[in-house]
């Protein structure tokens, strides 16, 4: 691969959100890699055999990653969205939410809307005891499973 093909590549990755090209051209290999903010491009060429020994090394150097912390899981029973849609607390703007959180509920009872469609779902409780939790803002989209309310 010749100069002038390399140096566009590295404007291209440069000026794009790309962080990382990787373009095999013959028996050559060109990988391209934006490491930071403030644009630094590392260009490596490889021959197939240096590939393979420097591959275990890298291996070997790439850090450990640290396991994330569990987010707290609710106590009580999760009221899951069953489908992809908009919630609502209401049945209007301005008009009072269907529950509070402390709200006795029971099963059948009326906890929001989801409009999917145009069309404006009535998601029910589908559990007997009082709102512990209202994970979503109104307004916000929700997808198929996701959690919407804690009853305990």
């Amino acid at each position: 691969m010749d100069l002038r093909k390399l140096k566009t590549l590295i404007d291209l990755v440069a000026e794009s959100d790309i962080a990382e090209l990787e373009v095999t051209e013959g028996e050559g290999k060109v990988r391209i890699v934006k490491t930071s903010a403030i644009p630094q491009n590392q260009v490596v060429m490889m021959q197939p055999q240096a590939m393979q020994q420097a591959m275990p090394a890298a291996a070997a150097a790439a850090p450990v990653a640290v396991a994330a912390p569990v987010a707290a899981v609710p106590e009580g029973h999760i009221v899951k969205s069953p489908m992809v849609g908009t919630f609502y607390r209401s049945s209007a703007p301005g008009a009072p939410a269907f529950v509070e959180i402390g709200a006795s509920v029971k099963s059948g009872d009326t906890l929001c809307i989801i409009e999917a469609m145009k069309l404006l779902n009535e998601i029910e409780s589908d559990a007997t005891g009082v709102v512990k939790q209202i994970l979503v803002e109104n307004g916000q989209p929700v997808e198929y499973g996701q959690a919407l309310f804690v009853i305990g």
